[in-house]
């Protein structure tokens, strides 16, 4: 039994770090599990506060800091963030997001605010898109992911889907507190998911 104070606090930190453990594990697994399967389709849902029908992958992709930690060392876990692209319709009048959230990791780099300008930075097989924060006030047809930090939605368009739909890899870089650029790089191949969604959405021969 425990009979001091600190125990609680100990016991806290141990959770955290197996959960980010298991967190990487459980990824990897569904990665390798359905890496020969198809795309699932895309999915819609109403969102009440704005009226428009928001279409979006069924589950977001992964994207991990890379170059710094190893995820089998519980002291120091990487980042990971969840990526997904969104279609909303208004009445016939349709635009597209970028949704990014921040899973931040132990012990390494301090991210920037990922809605400041030049923050967030795509990097595609025909060159880097810097990428705008919107002021969006839909709801978030993707689900939030524990442990969760900071989230925003980006400006996009059809040919930027059609530029990342055609990259044989995708990777962001992210600024840290200290200004230099976080790297992440994809837990799975995002070619195929980015391709189903524009064919969903009837934009792939737009």
């Amino acid at each position: 039994m425990c009979v001091w104070d600190g125990c609680d606090v100990i016991h806290m930190t141990i959770s955290v770090r197996w959960l980010r453990l298991v967190q990487c594990a459980l990824i990897m697994g569904l990665i390798a599990g359905c890496a020969s399967q198809p795309p699932a389709k895309s999915v819609e849902m109403l969102d009440e506060k704005t009226g428009m029908t928001l279409g979006a992958l069924p589950e977001p992709m992964a994207f991990i800091e890379t170059g710094i930690y190893d995820v089998l060392v519980p002291d120091k876990q990487p980042s990971i963030l969840y990526v997904g692209p969104v279609e909303w319709d208004r009445s016939g009048d349709f635009g597209y997001a970028l949704w990014v959230q921040v899973a931040p990791g132990v012990g390494g780099h301090r991210l920037d605010d990922i809605r400041a300008r030049g923050a967030v930075t795509l990097q595609l097989d025909d060159g880097p898109v810097a990428l705008s924060a919107l002021d969006w006030r839909a709801g978030n047809p993707y689900p939030e992911i524990a442990p969760q930090g900071q989230g925003a939605f980006f400006s996009i368009d059809i040919p930027l889907l059609k530029r990342m739909a055609a990259s044989r890899r995708i990777a962001l870089n992210v600024r840290a507190g200290d200004l230099t650029m976080v790297d992440f790089a994809p837990l799975q191949e995002t070619r195929s998911a980015l391709q189903q969604f524009m064919v969903d959405r009837d934009i792939a021969a737009n």
